[in-house]
């Protein structure tokens, strides 16, 4: 009906509509994590409940609980009549970067079977047969859907975008043990795989990166490292939306993983890789305009917290029986966000899943924030600088203002350098009684 509406109205349509959109979005269960981000207003969502089974120790008592509590809840809402249910049946998801359950690209592959896509998934090569090993295993509950199946996965393709087509693959590669017997694992030839395969792809996610000197000072880092951080991390993504775009339907979207350190500076992420991720983030706005315009197709990025996937704690990895470098940004993250918890996997998952959706068919271009807020701090309450001033503050709104107030709501181990005032364990106590209460009401309901 636009076409018999005054111009100034068709505005006014357009706005309301991108806006009903934005409002679905926020209510798609679980994505507990958004946060405010470019473009797309503030979301207030449920509470997630699912666990991956290698994160770290301190995180599995409270991961635990959380999902006991929440899963018959959080079940009951998916299945609910009433309103949006999110159906990708039919839709063919393709994840680039899957090569175990830990990590981002997993949990986004499973929210996308939730709904009912077909998953195939594009594996680094090295890793390929440890991977379908581990599938033929079993990844326990890591891979079971809402419906308590597991979730099947089409097919896997060999992929390394670091090529973007056959001519590119160096002959030492090819000599590589740890590629023998595998071919077509450039980007071209993985898409053409895919169109013979299933004839489209609706659904592309990115959900790789890597920097050879990631340990590296900037400073430090070679011209080498930096060009393959950026060409692992950033160009891949402009590569696979050059190969899979033309099989993309109008409606399809595209999604691909950054983080905080492209805009604010993260000690210790190092080699580039903070430059990739900028680079990223300005391809996603590039892309979701001449994507849009060729093709009719969004992209957008998530801007996930940190995680101790397999390939973040490889980042400066421990001695045995010591915390790594993702430990510490973990416990940074929980002792400043503004939701002081843990960030789980299938939090970004869900939040991957309603910018795949029909909810979000107006939303592109954009750097979406699922770090439970830390993006928006701009003093950590855990600074030594400020630690004398804090630990003098007493009672409302300091006693849930402290930097471990986030680990005793949540019922983990507070790590030892923070100190934990009495009014801080008293506030999270109230907290989790008063939380156990509504969450037996919600299930009884």
């Amino acid at each position: 009906q636009r076409s018999t509406l005054p111009l100034t109205m068709r505005s006014s349509v357009l706005k309301l509509t991108t806006v009903a959109a934005c409002a679905c979005l926020a209510m798609v269960p679980g994505t507990n994590a958004f946060a405010l981000s470019k473009g797309v207003a503030p979301m207030t969502l449920r509470k997630a409940h699912s666990i991956s089974s290698t994160r770290s120790p301190l995180l599995q008592p409270a991961a635990s609980a959380r999902r006991s509590a929440l899963s018959g809840a959080a079940a009951a809402s998916m299945n609910a009549p009433p309103g949006y249910n999110i159906d990708l049946t039919g839709k063919v998801a393709f994840i680039a970067g899957v090569a175990d359950s830990t990590g981002y690209g997993w949990a986004i592959a499973k929210q996308l079977a939730n709904a009912g896509a077909t998953i195939v998934v594009g594996t680094w090569p090295p890793v390929l047969t440890i991977f379908e090993r581990g599938l033929k295993k079993g990844f326990g509950d890591d891979a079971k859907l809402r419906n308590g199946e597991d979730m099947k996965i089409a097919k896997i393709y060999p992929l390394d975008a670091m090529f973007s087509d056959a001519s590119e693959i160096p002959e030492d590669v090819l000599k590589n043990k740890r590629y023998a017997g595998l071919e077509g694992f450039d980007i071209e030839s993985c898409a053409k795989a895919v169109e013979r395969d299933f004839g489209k792809v609706d659904i592309l996610v990115h959900s790789l990166a890597n920097g050879p000197e990631v340990t590296r000072p900037l400073l430090e880092t070679s011209r080498n490292g930096y060009l393959a951080a950026s060409s692992a991390s950033a160009y891949s993504f402009v590569s696979m939306m050059q190969h899979f775009g033309p099989l993309m339907p109008e409606g399809g979207s595209a999604v691909s993983l950054t983080f905080i350190a492209s805009e604010k500076v993260v000690p210790g992420y190092g080699g580039g890789m903070s430059s990739a991720k900028a680079q990223l983030e300005s391809d996603t706005r590039v892309l979701a305009w001449e994507a849009g315009r060729k093709w009719g197709v969004r992209v957008n990025t998530i801007s996930a917290g940190p995680l101790a996937s397999r390939a973040a704690t490889a980042i400066k990895k421990a001695e045995p029986g010591q915390r790594s470098f993702i430990d510490y940004c973990i416990d940074f993250n929980i002792a400043n966000t503004p939701l002081p918890n843990p960030l789980f996997a299938d939090d970004v998952g869900r939040a991957a899943l309603g910018l795949c959706c029909e909810l979000s068919s107006a939303i592109t271009g954009v750097t979406q924030y699922v770090d439970n807020g830390m993006h928006a701090v701009g003093l950590a309450v855990d600074s030594l600088s400020f630690k004398e001033y804090i630990s003098q503050q007493k009672g409302a709104p300091w006693d849930k203002w402290s930097p471990e107030y986030g680990f005793i709501k949540n019922g983990m181990q507070v790590p030892t350098e923070y100190q934990v005032p009495e009014q801080a364990v008293d506030g999270a106590k109230a907290d989790v009684e008063n939380k156990v209460v509504v969450e037996k009401e919600t299930v009884a309901k």
